[in-house]
């Protein structure tokens, strides 16, 4: 609600800013995608190797008392 708001200040002040900004949003959402779905792959990669390298420790441990 309040992103709706400042655009429409921004609109009443610097129309021509406004609605460029309202037509890029998308396409910047779009350009950002693969970038957000790598971000999402490594981390995942990250979260394995790590579960995989504790995986002895936790193993060895046993269970809790």
């Amino acid at each position: 609600m309040v992103g709706f708001l400042l655009w429409l200040l921004l609109l009443v002040f610097c129309w021509p800013i406004a609605l460029l900004a309202l037509v890029l949003y998308p396409i910047v959402w779009l350009v950002l995608l693969p970038l957000r779905l790598v971000g999402i792959t490594v981390s995942a990669v990250f979260a394995f190797l790590g579960a995989l390298l504790m995986l002895p420790a936790r193993v060895l441990r046993g269970r809790p008392a």
